[in-house]
């Protein structure tokens, strides 16, 4: 799960690798950061998809 912290610091690490770079460290972490991110992004719209039904005009 990510959590609001989470987010805040990859917001700060993309902001600083625009302004003057990361380091191999921060450059690491942004990436799994990212990854945590993009992940629970994922489940959250498969989750949300999955719960979609559709019925066609004749309600079959």
């Amino acid at each position: 799960m990510i959590t609001q912290e989470m987010i805040d610091r990859i917001n700060v690490l993309s902001k600083k690798s625009k302004n003057e770079g990361l380091t191999p460290e921060e450059a690491e972490e942004q990436k799994l950061l990212r990854r945590a991110y993009i992940d629970a992004f994922k489940a959250n719209l498969k989750s949300q998809l999955d719960n979609i039904e559709f019925v066609d005009p004749e309600n079959n």
